[in-house]
């Protein structure tokens, strides 16, 4: 038997007739830190910070994310420890995102993320009481395909106004710094530089709304997402507000959520040949798996004239009339059609099937030759090879309740 033949009724039996869909790739490790830090000690009390980040919190879960840790009114210690311990999460990791709601605040070039004890009665303070921006991103090093942080921490800054300068060369501004992350980084401010991010009237400020809506649209690229959040909140600010990206990543689509998988189809190269080797095989299933794979062109109409051939003539041997009739007054009352040439077709149709005859498919044509067959001897052959498969392929039938049962 041509190998082409093996293969192709190889790929019949695999895929049970219907379309297989490509298996899903690996799925990468995604984890994110989650910061709100509302509550503070010294200046008065910001009042979404933490329902921001319960709501990202949950959309980062809902979107199926590895690992999510959610943090809310960190002191310097805890938010210290927070960010060493998500470096451990963001090992061996593909995406790691971090989100800061809270007050933030610039020394000369640095940013500084504000715990909720800070007091922070001088700029020399600052490194003791609050958290560096750049201590985050080193956090984030090991993230192999995209380091994300996102600050929603532009607010008008009630420690500005008592901090103590000893050196007017190190100045101390409302916003935050640019910056220039590398290594498949990025970094989404709330406000560009000089703007004030809106803590929001509502559940939400106006970039984190955005952010829920727009951050984890499946198989949306990062910096597309990211752009309809900058839209929305500028829309929604009256142009008060207007977020902004630092950072670059390669030329790679890179999504926080990936696309959903689309079905394919098991490829069975040449249709003509392809074509010719089912209409020899001749089963309605045959020609159901070929049309599986070939869905458009000459021989996929051919394919479905013959399977329509098929199933009326189901149809037909159905009936009441024909449920009266014996298989061999059926072939006997055919013009041209004599017993002899009826076995020699049923013979023809056996050997083809024998080698197949501990798979699904071809038990169930055994079952139709057996049963239609004029012939004793095809009758009698067709029932030894139902009956007698291979030890697995017996033990699946008598499970699935598909018994022999001419």
């Amino acid at each position: 038997m041509p190998a082409k033949l093996v293969a192709l009724i190889a790929a019949l039996a695999a895929v049970l007739l219907l379309p297989v869909v490509a298996a899903a790739a690996p799925g990468e490790k995604r984890v994110a830190l989650i910061i709100g830090n509302g509550t503070y000690q010294k200046v008065a009390r910001l009042a979404n910070p933490v329902n921001d980040a319960k709501a990202v919190a949950q959309m980062f879960k809902a979107a199926g994310f590895d690992s999510v840790e959610v943090r809310q009114d960190l002191g310097v210690v805890d938010f210290k420890r927070a960010v060493r311990d998500f470096f451990d999460a963001a090992q061996a990791s593909d995406v790691a995102v971090v989100y800061y709601a809270g007050h933030g605040i610039q020394v000369g070039d640095t940013n500084y993320l504000i715990p909720v004890d800070a007091r922070l009665a001088s700029e020399i303070d600052v490194q003791d009481e609050a958290v560096s921006l750049d201590r985050i991103m080193m956090m984030l090093q090991p993230a192999k395909r995209l380091r994300l942080v996102i600050l929603d921490a532009c607010r008008e800054n009630p420690f500005l106004a008592r901090m103590k300068i000893a050196s007017a060369s190190r100045g101390i501004t409302r916003g935050l710094a640019r910056m220039e992350p590398e290594n498949n980084s990025l970094v989404a401010f709330a406000a560009k530089g000089g703007q004030i991010a809106e803590d929001g009237k509502g559940d939400h400020s106006p970039f984190t709304a955005a952010l829920i809506k727009h951050l984890v649209v499946p198989g949306l690229d990062i910096r597309l997402a990211l752009g309809r959040v900058r839209d929305e909140v500028i829309r929604t600010t009256a142009s008060r507000q207007e977020p902004f990206v630092y950072g670059s990543l390669g030329g790679d689509s890179i999504s926080l959520v990936p696309a959903p998988s689309q079905p394919t189809y098991a490829p069975l190269s040449d249709v003509k040949g392809d074509y010719e080797l089912v209409e020899r095989i001749g089963t309605r299933k045959a020609w159901e798996a070929f049309l599986a794979s070939h869905k458009e062109g000459l021989y996929a109409d051919l394919a479905r004239a013959q399977l329509d051939k098929l199933i009326r003539a189901e149809g037909v041997s159905g009936s009441p009339q024909a449920a009266l009739a014996t298989p061999e007054a059926t072939a006997l009352s055919r013009p041209g059609i004599a017993a002899g040439d009826t076995c020699s077709r049923d013979q023809e149709r056996l050997a083809k099937l024998r080698p197949f005859a501990s798979q699904t498919w071809a038990r169930e044509d055994l079952k139709d030759v057996g049963q239609s067959t004029t012939c004793d001897q095809v009758r009698s052959e067709a029932v030894s090879l139902l009956v007698h498969l291979p030890t697995d392929a017996a033990a699946q039938q008598s499970g699935d309740g598909n018994g022999v049962g001419f």
